[in-house]
Parts: structure tokens; sequence; C-alpha cells
């Protein structure tokens, strides 16, 4: 209840300035709840449907890069890398700090931390060298 609140909270915040982009970031979970308060809001309305579209466009590339990443993957990794810990890896391999990388992608420096941490469980390895050298053996680079 009291996300929810918080959320129209934001939403109240946002609507007057027109901020879009910034929930459609957040990606699916936040999706869910906009979903929930399209109802009550008609912000959170256009909302969803910015949220509908993004995917639509979204989707075939998606498709498109887990068909070419499922190509190249062993059976040996864990559970597949999303796109944006693939882009993450990536930027990595580019020699990128964790610090770097968090302006580059607009995230918080402990978001790109966060999917580090599942990154290296997905490729089982203990650090950032050990992630390349990995996805390198994979094809995933």
């Amino acid at each position: 209840a009291d996300a929810k609140l918080s959320l129209k909270r934001a939403l109240d915040l946002a609507e007057p300035e027109g901020y879009v982009q910034v929930f459609v970031d957040e990606g699916e979970p936040l999706q869910k709840r906009i979903t929930d308060l399209a109802d009550a809001s008609t912000y959170a309305a256009t909302l969803k449907q910015v949220f509908a579209a993004q995917m639509d466009k979204v989707k075939p590339q998606l498709a498109q890069s887990v068909q070419v990443v499922s190509s190249d993957v062993d059976d040996s990794l864990i559970e597949p890398l999303t796109a944006r810990e693939l882009e993450v890896l990536h930027l990595i391999a580019e020699g990128l700090s964790n610090e770097d990388i968090s302006k580059k992608l607009f995230r918080a420096l402990s978001t790109i931390k966060g999917h580090n941490r599942t990154m290296f469980a997905k490729l089982q390895v203990r650090n950032r060298t050990e992630a390349v050298a990995r996805a390198r053996e994979l094809g995933l680079l």
C-alpha cells in the first residue's frame, strides 16, 4: 500500500513536467504497478500506452539477441544474461569502471554493482576479469 501511494505521488509530481522515459526505463516491474493505477490516473494510462509501444519496438530486438546468445552459449550457464547484463558486460570488456558504466547508462552505481553480482553468479565467476574471459569462452563477446 505504501509503495502504491509513493508511486501515485511520483506520478503526480512527474505529470506537470511530462516525465515519461524515467518511468519507462525502469521496465516491467514498474510497468505492472503503473498498469494497476491506469484506471485511477490519466497520466498512468498514458504511461501504460508508452510502455506498450516501447515493448512493441523492443520485443523483436530482444528475440534476436536471445537467438544469438542461445546459439553461442553452451548449457553451462545457470541462467541466460539479460539484455542489460550483456550491455554492462560489453562495457566492462571495453575497460569502463563501474562508475563510468553508471554514468553512461544513467543508472545508480549500486544498480550497476547489482548487475555485476547477478552476472558474475550466472557466469560462475568471482570478478570482472574472469567475467570477461568466461564471456569470451561462451561467445558472448
